[in-house]
């Protein structure tokens, strides 16, 4: 039995990506960075291409190329590059590369071989204001990479932006702007393969958005982009289920104070059951006293502080024992919190709580 575990349902990830596929209707690229959203990123990338993902996307060379270590021979992007990136050795692998600015693409092309090009995807700017070359520098990165083409030291196989999700009238004013990139880039010479905008949220709310290819995120793990949390009414199915061992039980007086500072005191005798998850595992310490925690089909919240390797939780007069389990999160069909609702009780999103799970929870995988 392990202390700390995610259980990790490879099947409701694959089941995910051809729900979001088959709504989308456009080939997907499914983002395995940052370990997978704290899923496992070699164990997700094997799943997600069951479920019918025809790219893989990752945020630098470093996950890409543990990608093709482990035997992943799928088509992988890698967007967001150190100066001294090994450019090299990712062309090799046959990594394809984010390009963000003029300089960055002369770094790539010096990088590659004439009998080994650079597959690169030109990044524009349409509004989030983050990476990618402003509307300003679009004409001369555009010029300067169909001269690159011609010499055959990369090949753009594709443009691509990203969207702010600020509102239905700033998402369509930022897919005008990728429209221009696209037509000033195809007056430059290029004659991109893919262009992508779209990750889920903007792939189901924006159906203009979706180009030749969207990008889908959190969706492939079974979590809503959306502000109301609900993945059931995507078709979705959560895939991570955290849970730990209890590891303490103690009858305790009214009037105890429980953990640091006491901000949560008993308000008659009652039970404390110590959950061994803290914020060294990623637990949220903002979610002390409000996040929901389910003990034997019980929903009680977090007592006191979350502390970095535990946190307590009053039961009352229930019969919890040592070894019983604590379900932080999971899918809520099952009648247990989910991620939204720990994202809820610390004034954060679902992405943030599953992937900072920390090394020291054991991934299940079933």
């Amino acid at each position: 039995m392990n202390l700390r575990e995610a259980r990790i349902d490879l099947a409701a990830i694959a089941r995910n990506v051809a729900t979001l596929k088959e709504r989308v209707g456009t080939p997907v690229m499914s983002v395995v960075k940052a370990n997978g959203y704290g899923h496992g990123a070699i164990e997700s990338a094997r799943a997600v291409l069951a479920g019918g993902a025809d790219w893989l996307g990752v945020v630098d060379t470093t996950e890409a190329l543990a990608l093709r270590e482990a035997g992943i021979d799928s088509a992988v992007l890698a967007w967001l590059h150190a100066p001294d990136a090994p450019f090299s050795e990712a062309i090799a692998a046959r990594v394809d590369l984010g390009v963000n600015y003029l300089e960055q693409l002369e770094a790539v092309a010096a990088s590659s071989a004439r009998s080994n090009r650079a597959e690169v995807h030109l990044k524009v700017d349409t509004g989030l204001s983050r990476n990618g070359a402003s509307e300003s520098e679009w004409a001369t990165l555009f010029a300067r990479a169909a001269e690159l083409e011609f010499t055959g030291r990369v090949h753009v196989r594709g443009i691509f932006s990203h969207l702010a999700n600020a509102g239905q009238a700033e998402d369509r004013a930022q897919v005008g702007a990728f429209e221009r990139a696209i037509s000033m880039a195809t007056d430059a010479g290029l004659s991109p393969d893919v262009l992508h905008l779209a990750a889920t949220a903007g792939a189901i709310a924006v159906p203009e958005s979706r180009f030749d290819l969207v990008r889908i995120g959190v969706g492939g793990y079974g979590l809503s982009p959306f502000d109301d949390g609900n993945s059931s009414a995507l078709g979705l199915t959560p895939a991570m289920e955290l849970s730990a061992t209890i590891a303490s039980v103690k009858r305790v007086p009214a009037e105890s104070g429980v953990s640091y500072g006491y901000s949560y005191s008993t308000a008659r005798e009652s039970t404390l059951v110590l959950v061994p998850l803290g914020y060294a595992d990623g637990i949220p310490r903002q979610a002390s006293n409000r996040a929901p925690v389910s003990i034997n089909g019980v929903t009680y919240r977090v007592s006191g502080r979350i502390a970095m390797d535990q946190f307590m939780v009053d039961v009352g007069d229930a019969p919890v024992a040592v070894g019983d389990r604590a379900i932080l999160f999971g899918d809520p069909a099952t009648g247990v919190p989910g991620a939204s609702d720990w994202a809820a009780a610390a004034d954060t999103i679902n992405y943030e709580i599953v992937t900072r799970i920390g090394a020291r929870v054991t991934r299940r995988y079933v």
